[in-house]
């Protein structure tokens, strides 16, 4: 396959608790980059005539999802979301991209209501602050 689009990207999150089933989050419009760097660590000494340095520990920062709002129901992301923040154990979810790739890690969910303009669509924010590493899980090859 050369290329792909990006619809039927879906964001679900772990409702039993278990770690394997995943309930998608309706209404999601963008998803942010996923991977990260390592820091870099100095570790030149005073007797190396260039820096040297180590990779450090990644850091993905925190992972930010728009959403187009609703608070309609109990099942709308908002609601579902807002339910989620504050929680003291973290969240896990799962990223599914049309080729069946699939991102997994857990984290801590803070929602915000989108800045509002005229005639605009409102959104809101789900912000992750990562508690784990991603996992990624590539395509069966059949």
């Amino acid at each position: 396959m050369a290329g792909l689009l990006s619809k039927d990207i879906t964001l679900g999150y772990d409702s039993t608790g278990a770690g394997s089933s995943f309930t998608d989050l309706p209404l999601l419009m963008e998803v942010p980059e996923l991977g990260g760097e390592a820091e870099k660590v100095d570790v030149t000494v005073l007797s190396d005539p260039v820096k040297k340095y180590i990779d450090g520990i990644k850091d993905f920062g925190d992972l930010a999802f728009k959403f187009l709002y609703d608070n309609s129901d109990a099942t709308s992301s908002y609601r579902i979301l807002k339910g989620l923040e504050g929680q003291k154990t973290p969240t896990k979810f799962q990223i599914s991209i049309p080729d069946g790739t699939k991102f997994v890690f857990s984290g801590f969910v803070s929602v915000k209501l989108d800045s509002a303009a005229v005639n605009a669509a409102l959104t809101f924010t789900a912000t992750i602050a990562l508690n784990s590493d991603i996992e990624v899980t590539n395509p069966s090859e059949d």
